[in-house]
């Protein structure tokens, strides 16, 4: 049975936002038990519900609320807009951070690459050469890159030693896609920063710096409509990677197992890092539980798992082999 309104809102408090963003934790909170708001959600296709969305959306119409009353008060004051901005608008989270968990994937693999995101957003997870990364102290990646994610590791390194990540080509498929050279998706892609997390804010400011120097291709469409098609156009002497994180959740089951279906048939490599219980066999596959009271993704290789990782970056746990 799907959750109510009410509990996802609840679970996005205690599951997601504790520990991560006060102000969202209570917000969440205060829409579960707001009976005004509930109302407001359930006119709203099931898919726009999404309490990222609509934190956004309100942030992005007035401005961020000191607390729950300021925020209820701005959404029913602006009940128009913000329903249309969310009607418009995704949660499309481009987090480069994230990219500290692909990059040793994508190092153990014969370069170069040929790398084809799905759900790609602006494309900033389409750049993870151009990036720095610091695992407890060990660089990797571009040194000199003025994206340098930390990420604390915890596990016996899967893949210990991550060499050069080299890319001939990249590619992204999204619904929407957002320009970095448009000053109103680079407005929403910064509302999508929960507040208060300015070292994410900085490394978001940084990447679309380094993006809109040479902005990454992004194809209109339907992820299983436009695999097949945008895939075909990968160089031959390069590795295909097909990859995605926390995409997976927003499409309906059925069209679930067509992507997985299609991805495993196109003789490449396939990166997911997704909630763990979006994706039942590599769910089946996992040798442990992840924290069942934070939101964890779970990283796997060609359907294998092989770590948990944090939602916006930042710790990479290994599983054991």
């Amino acid at each position: 049975m799907e959750p109510t309104t009410a509990e996802q809102y609840r679970s996005f408090a205690s599951r997601e936002a504790r520990g991560s963003s006060p102000l969202y934790e209570e917000l969440a909170s205060g829409v579960a038990g707001d009976p005004d708001l509930i109302e407001l959600l359930s006119g709203l296709p099931p898919a726009k519900r999404q309490p990222n969305l609509l934190f956004a959306a309100a942030r992005y119409v007035a401005g961020t609320p000191a607390g729950y009353q300021e925020f209820r008060r701005s959404v029913l004051d602006h009940r128009d807009a913000v329903v249309a901005t969310m009607l418009a608008r995704r949660t499309q989270t481009n987090e480069a951070a994230r990219c500290a968990a692909l990059y040793p994937l994508l190092a153990s693999l014969p370069q170069p690459l040929a790398l084809l995101e799905v759900g790609a957003s602006a494309g900033l997870c389409l750049l993870p050469d151009r990036y720095g990364y610091d695992y407890d102290g060990r660089l990797a990646g571009d040194v000199d890159s003025p994206v340098r994610p930390r990420c604390r590791t915890e596990g016996e390194p899967r893949f210990p030693d991550p060499g050069a990540v080299t890319v001939a080509w990249r590619a992204g498929i999204d619904l929407n896609p957002l320009d970095v050279t448009d000053p109103d998706d680079v407005r929403w892609l910064r509302t999508l920063v929960w507040p208060g997390q300015h070292d994410r804010l900085r490394r978001l400011d940084a990447a679309i710096d380094l993006a809109r120097r040479d902005p990454p291709r992004i194809v209109r469409g339907d992820l299983n409509a436009r695999l097949g098609e945008v895939a075909a156009q990968a160089p031959a002497h390069a590795t295909l990677v097909v990859y995605h994180t926390a995409v997976l959740y927003y499409v309906p089951d059925d069209e679930r197992a067509t992507f997985v279906e299609q991805v495993q048939g196109l003789g490449g490599h396939w990166v997911a890092q997704e909630d763990p219980g979006v994706l039942p066999d590599l769910d089946a596959r996992l040798p442990e539980r992840p924290p069942a009271d934070v939101l964890t993704y779970a990283l796997a290789l060609d359907g294998r798992p092989v770590a948990f990782s944090a939602m916006h970056g930042g710790w990479l746990r290994w599983l054991a082999a």
